[in-house]
């Protein structure tokens, strides 16, 4: 018995190039994975963060039709159709760049987006579409809809409904 507690014990002064190999090789498998779900769990936390300042949004553009006369401004139909929505500007002709929680919650979609946006603004119609992908938009509009659509934001929203496709 003394011998084999010799060779288990006082023998070995380290670990062989091929353990390390494979301890290695184990690791970065697990690595890999996890980095892998790490990365789908971030695309899916933006989007999300896409989606809930959209929301955000809608709620800022009704408060903002109630506070101006039932009307979303401009009164002269001028809409930003398939351009990037306008940043905030207190002298803005539109909402989108007049009103600052409205400007607010679009940027930080866009920011939290991949894509791009595009907005649409009438007296009476509204709809905004934020990159989620390269070929997918989340879109909202004066109708209540909030949904996915499969196109980039440029083409996300109907030129002649002016509403989510």
């Amino acid at each position: 018995m003394k011998n084999f507690k010799e060779f288990m014990f006082h023998s070995r002064q380290g670990f062989t190039l091929i353990e390390l190999l494979v301890v290695v090789a184990i690791v970065g498998i697990l690595a890999a994975i996890t980095l892998g779900y790490l990365s789908s769990a971030k695309g899916r936390g933006e989007e999300t963060a896409v989606k809930s300042n959209l929301a955000t949004t809608r709620t800022a553009i009704e408060m903002f039709f109630l506070n101006n006369g039932n009307s979303y401004l401009p009164t002269g139909d001028v809409a930003f159709n398939g351009a990037s929505c306008p940043s905030y500007n207190s002298s803005g002709t539109s909402m989108f760049s007049k009103n600052k929680e409205i400007a607010g919650s679009i940027a930080e979609a866009v920011n939290r987006g991949r894509n791009g946006s595009a907005c649409y603004n009438s007296s009476n119609s509204w709809a905004v579409a934020v990159g989620t992908t390269s070929t997918t938009s989340w879109c909202v509009d004066v109708s209540g809809a909030a949904r996915l659509v499969n196109f980039v934001p440029a083409s996300a929203v109907d030129g002649s409904t002016h509403l989510c496709k």
